[in-house]
């Protein structure tokens, strides 16, 4: 693969760091006063203006819906290799990603009705996600069972004439609490008996159905995450027609296969966006205060955490480089060993940047008045979302075992869980 980025990322690189620097970063004390003057009158699952305000001049620019490849009905996407510069920057702060229409769990959802939905659900549903005009959320974790293993899920879609009946408790339902959520994806059981990777489908559920309860929002660390938000629903006797389910019955862990990997790289581009951006506080910080006679970025001590720092963001990125590289090359399940190497690698040495961040910036790092706290807490909760650090470790070690042998195992696959 080749490392420099073409004449069109390098222009569309240019001019995301200029919005950036002219639209978000200013606004980024606003987006956090304005959700928590929206709890402080008792409803922070409002949509902020902000963030509403700076869509358009987004789409204006040409930086609308660039994680899609090879999407007729959004033909300004980019490849996976061409996107991972763009979603690095985006990464720095916490709310951009929606800005350009780029934010999880929408753009898994948008590629999965891309790929396995009807041209009548993606005319009902893909091409209104498409515009920014509602939000979605996707339904597999369940709190009664270890969701490490999705083979496990136990909320059922059971078939019933021209419809399907919907029964099961989820949580960690992100997106589901913003009011602009009007649909959902939901990984049941259709036949408990069949193999086991056989068992789970897929099915699209508007989320104003009967029967559909938002019980309450489950806050990372003490935040909740609002407007966005991580949910407990509750499905009971949800009737929803039988041309919802995507691509047919026992077709869901192969769809979660499909929508997890680009959902998984992408939080790594992300999080070395956020990776680079403790390492420029803590320098910054380090550099501007004076601790027993000296600056503090005197001390050998921080000598050795900043190049570890640089080290390891330089790692990671070559490495996510790399993983997007094969699925745009090579398909998602040849590059299943590097996008769950990154899945381990990024958030890990995004969380020990940003600790030296935090331990560089003293008692304010761990306050609010400097983003690392909160950065920590997401980059913390990504080593269980999308799947928990060891699962992808035992999916990596069986593949290499598997290097080794005579005949290949037919069961290593590409692990599908988004938590514990």
């Amino acid at each position: 693969m080749h490392f420099e980025y073409s004449d069109k990322v390098k222009s569309l690189q240019s001019r995301l760091l200029d919005f950036m620097d002219q639209h978000v970063y200013p606004n980024e004390q606003r987006f956090f006063e304005e959700v928590a003057a929206n709890r402080a009158k008792g409803n922070a699952w409002v949509p902020t203006h902000i963030v509403e305000q700076l869509k358009p001049l987004a789409r204006k620019a040409g930086l609308w819906n660039l994680f899609i490849p090879n999407s007729k009905r959004a033909p300004e996407g980019l490849t996976n290799l061409e996107y991972a510069p763009m979603c690095e920057i985006m990464g720095r702060v916490p709310f951009a990603a929606e800005v350009f229409n780029c934010s999880a769990p929408d753009t898994g959802n948008m590629e999965t009705l891309e790929r396995y939905a009807s041209e009548a659900i993606k005319d009902q549903w893909l091409e209104p996600l498409l515009r920014g005009e509602i939000r979605s959320a996707f339904l597999m974790t369940e709190p009664d069972v270890a969701s490490s293993d999705a083979t496990n899920i136990q909320c059922r879609i059971e078939r019933d004439g021209d419809h399907y009946v919907i029964n099961g408790r989820k949580w960690w339902s992100s997106g589901a609490g913003d009011p602009r959520c009007a649909v959902y994806i939901v990984m049941g059981k259709t036949d408990p008996e069949a193999p086991r990777h056989s068992q789970q489908s897929m099915i699209v559920v508007p989320s104003n159905t009967p029967g559909i309860t938002v019980a309450r929002a489950l806050p990372v660390f003490g935040y909740d995450d609002a407007p966005h938000g991580h949910m407990e629903v509750i499905l009971k006797n949800v009737r929803i027609p039988a041309g919802n389910i995507l691509l047919g019955e026992g077709r869901g862990f192969e769809i979660a296969q499909g929508r997890l990997g680009p959902g998984r790289i992408h939080h790594c581009m992300r999080s070395i966006g956020v990776a680079e951006r403790a390492l420029e506080l803590m320098c910054r910080r380090l550099n501007s205060r004076v601790a027993f006679g000296k600056p503090i970025s005197a001390q050998s001590v921080w000598h050795e955490r900043i190049a570890e720092s640089r080290i390891m963001i330089e790692q990671a990125r070559l490495l996510t480089l790399k993983a997007a590289y094969m699925m745009d090359t090579v398909g998602n399940k040849i590059a299943r060993t590097e996008i769950a190497m990154i899945k381990v690698v990024a958030p890990n040495i995004a969380c020990q940047i940003i600790d030296w961040a935090i331990q560089a910036h003293g008692a304010g790092g761990v306050s609010g008045d400097f983003p690392l706290a909160y950065a920590y807490a997401h980059q913390r909760t990504l080593r269980l979302a999308d799947g928990p650090d060891e699962v992808h470790r035992n999916a990596i070690a069986k593949l290499e075992l598997a290097r080794h042998i005579a005949s290949v195992p037919q069961d290593v696959d590409m692990p599908v869980t988004r938590g514990s």
